[in-house]
């Protein structure tokens, strides 16, 4: 659910929307979410001073919670 939850949101704030790509990795407790764009559209996912992805980061948190997991995202170029 997070993973689809995570590649909605990219999708929407790319001009690429094909070049998307969320990868898991399932640890003992925790899940990390990998999220890699396009060269060109990796501004657009962090905003400026990082507000966009602090807001993605905040709505995984409390998806993440609802379901009683932990679930952290990074952005990868």
């Amino acid at each position: 659910m997070e993973k689809d939850l995570i590649e909605y949101l990219a999708k929407s704030l790319v001009d690429d929307p094909s070049a998307v790509n969320v990868n898991v990795v399932e640890g003992e407790k925790s899940t990390i979410l990998e999220l890699r764009v396009a060269n060109g559209d990796i501004g657009k996912v962090i905003g400026k001073h990082g507000r966009i992805a602090k807001a993605i980061r905040t709505v995984l948190q409390a998806a993440s919670a609802k379901a009683g997991k932990h679930t952290t995202l990074e952005i990868l170029d």
